[in-house]
């Protein structure tokens, strides 16, 4: 009786691993899929990408398109002030959602949680309601058509401070507490002691706003009015005009546009699954 409870134990857990590794399989298979049909739609022709129907292949292979794509826009420039807009950004914005993290999780303070609350309450709105006054001032500071316009706005955001603050809110208070007596002031114990320990969710925070510059399409288009600033979103809208849409240089300059992103994916991959798991769920 035993034995056989063993076996059927076992099968039941055999099946379990098939059943997740099958899962896991077509559910890689569905993100994956649109990045391979953008690179062979970039080795196209662009007469043949809808004319070849459901093929993945066209009647040449056209490595061209790249070179197109490199040369048609002033793509080395889009692609630096992607690099910059993206990485000053995102620095930016985890630097900030540190702070205002540390603030509420760890200072006292009148209506901090009152204050907290409200700030969470930012994130229901919508960029859409948010780029006309965004716009207004960014008039009156005479930074319309800048890269810092591009940065300033949306580094104040509340959720990278949400990530941080519950993970803060999960650390034991002993380290600090110790430092305290040892003389340490706030700035110094964040510095030296919440830093180390939350390195996860600072990742987190840092990939996903750097994705979020690197993609941005709105506001860019609204607050920049010159090619030679323009990010990758606004170049890739160039290869559409009036005559309609040069797609195989379109998918070969959007192939350029996704190595950075998916690079950085991979070299923090450890520190995004450790950051969603212990910091987005955690707290008291």
């Amino acid at each position: 009786m035993t034995a056989d409870l063993k076996v059927r134990s076992t099968d039941r857990g055999r099946t379990g691993r098939i059943i997740s590794r099958v899962a896991i399989i077509v559910v890689s298979a569905i993100f994956v899929f649109p990045f391979l049909w953008m690179f062979a739609t970039s080795l196209k022709p662009t007469t043949e990408v809808f004319s070849s129907g459901a093929s993945a292949f066209g009647s040449r292979v056209e490595w061209s398109n790249y070179l197109t794509a490199w040369t048609a826009i002033p793509f080395a420039r889009i692609i630096l002030n992607s690099f910059l807009v993206a990485l000053g950004g995102s620095v930016l914005t985890t630097a900030v959602s540190l702070l205002s993290a540390y603030a509420f999780a760890r200072l006292r303070f009148r209506f901090r949680d009152k204050l907290f609350a409200l700030f969470l309450g930012t994130l229901v709105l919508p960029q859409e309601v948010l780029v006309i006054p965004l716009y207004i001032l960014m008039n009156k500071l005479g930074l319309v058509n800048s890269l810092v316009a591009l940065v300033l706005p949306f580094a104040f955001g509340a959720f990278g401070a949400f990530l941080i603050r519950q993970f803060i809110l999960s650390l034991p208070v002993d380290f600090e507490e110790a430092a305290r007596i040892d003389g340490a002031g706030s700035l110094r114990i964040l510095l030296s002691v919440i830093i180390p320990l939350v390195q996860a969710p600072l990742a987190v925070v840092f990939v996903f706003s750097f994705i979020d510059y690197w993609s941005s399409f709105l506001w860019p288009l609204i607050i920049i009015n010159d090619n030679t600033q323009a990010t990758i979103p606004l170049g890739l809208s160039m290869f559409s005009g009036e005559r309609g849409t040069d797609w195989g240089p379109l998918m070969a300059a959007s192939a350029f546009a996704v190595i950075p992103s998916i690079l950085i994916v991979i070299l923090l991959q450890k520190q995004l699954v450790r950051g969603v798991a212990l910091g987005g769920f955690g707290g008291r």
